[in-house]
């Protein structure tokens, strides 16, 4: 079985960012409830990725010599 491979079109920053704003705005249309938590909480943890992609990639970031 041959594994299916694709190109991402979009960066993984774009990608997260995308998805923070989607479940933001789908919890802005629920009323509060355990939905609405997860889905803010998916948000956070979305923003979360991102500044750790952003950590990792930093020139800064230098491996031990």
């Amino acid at each position: 079985m041959r594994r299916r491979r694709f190109t991402q079109t979009e960066s993984l920053q774009q990608r997260l960012a995308s998805f923070a704003e989607a479940a933001r705005a789908e919890a802005t249309k629920l009323s509060p409830g355990r939905e609405r938590d997860a889905l803010l909480k998916k948000a956070r943890q979305a923003d979360t990725a991102s500044h750790l992609d952003d950590w990792a990639r930093s020139k800064g970031l230098q491996a031990p010599k």
